[in-house]
């Protein structure tokens, strides 16, 4: 059943809208279960699209095993996506920092406040993300210090790589899920992938995660496949790896999602122009290789790489909450 949450008047004569599908097993008590499935905070975040549609899809195949109502937002913030801009148009907001809104605030916090009022209610939220289009991320789950404890064994039925737990300088307090959590509404952030593609490996693998946490919480009484063994890192343990010259990033034969040794070459810098090696981006430790750069073109202080390793932690990178 598609149901709007808010919808704004737009000028030509058009509206913004945002929706969900409410997807309700046949019978319904008292004590059915809630969770809600919610994307598209930032418009190039294209992972959680196919995340939802396979949901959906697998829903409808097996309606017969739904036993709690799911709740999918695939789109929170249209515009983003129908433009493709990883934040609201025209003034290049982040949807992410306005939560929980205000009902009488400009648009964004208008949405945010109306998104927020229609999950509250939900005994779990997925907040399902990508990262942008320079960097690739593993299939991870990031946790706030604050509800570590709480929402880890959630977090550990989610298929991923590798659960984060991030420290309270690098936690954003305004993102949908730290305002749900307030809000008592236990709520998780998964990552994966790169902004403007869909990774169809990493969004199943994902999906799989989704359908166990169903079943645990009574939600979903169908079959669920075998899920990993998350490596667990503690804030500190992650450690990125920055260029220090601008240039074109070549990368090795180095792939995304294993371990890799302490001065272990992901790539090298080189100046298309004079054929010169301005760079080599070595590991700074050994761990595992949790994020590797995308995107070619690269300038002085980008992040190249990073990397989990309990050995000689080093600072956590500043800027990493969805």
């Amino acid at each position: 059943m598609i149901e709007e949450i808010v919808s704004l008047r737009m000028p030509v004569e058009e509206r913004l809208a945002v929706r969900k599908n409410r997807l309700e097993p046949a019978r319904i008590t008292k004590s059915t279960k809630r969770i809600s499935i919610v994307t598209g905070t930032h418009g190039d975040e294209l992972n959680g699209q196919y995340v939802c549609y396979k949901i959906i899809e697998r829903i409808k195949q097996e309606p017969e095993n739904l036993t709690g109502i799911v709740d999918v937002y695939p789109s929170i913030n249209p515009l983003g996506i129908d433009t493709g801009s990883r934040g609201i148009p025209m003034n290049d907001l982040d949807m992410n920092r306005v939560f929980p809104g205000s009902e009488a605030g400009a648009m964004a916090e208008h949405i945010a406040y109306k998104i927020t009022q229609d999950i509250i209610g939900s005994d779990m939220c997925v907040d399902v993300h990508s990262s942008n289009i320079f960097i690739k991320e593993v299939p991870q789950v990031r946790l706030s210090p604050e509800n570590y404890e709480k929402l880890l064994p959630y977090a550990k039925l989610m298929n991923a790589d590798i659960i984060w737990a991030l420290s309270s300088a690098v936690y954003l307090e305004s993102s949908l899920a730290n305002s749900l959590n307030m809000f008592g509404v236990p709520s998780i952030v998964v990552e994966m992938g790169a902004g403007s593609r869909i990774t169809r490996d990493y969004a199943r693998q994902m999906l799989d995660g989704i359908f166990m946490l169903m079943k645990e919480l009574g939600i979903w009484r169908g079959s669920v496949f075998p899920i990993k063994e998350p490596l667990i890192a503690q804030p500190g343990d992650v450690l990125a790896v920055h260029a220090e010259r601008s240039g074109l990033f070549i990368v090795d034969d180095t792939e995304i999602g294993v371990n890799i040794s302490k001065g272990h070459r992901i790539g090298k810098i080189v100046n298309p122009l004079t054929g010169e090696v301005l760079e080599e981006i070595i590991s700074p430790k050994d761990g595992f290789l949790l994020t590797l750069r995308e995107h070619p073109v690269v300038y002085r202080g980008a992040i190249m790489a990073r990397v989990c390793g309990a050995d000689s932690p080093g600072p956590e990178e500043a800027d990493l909450y969805a």
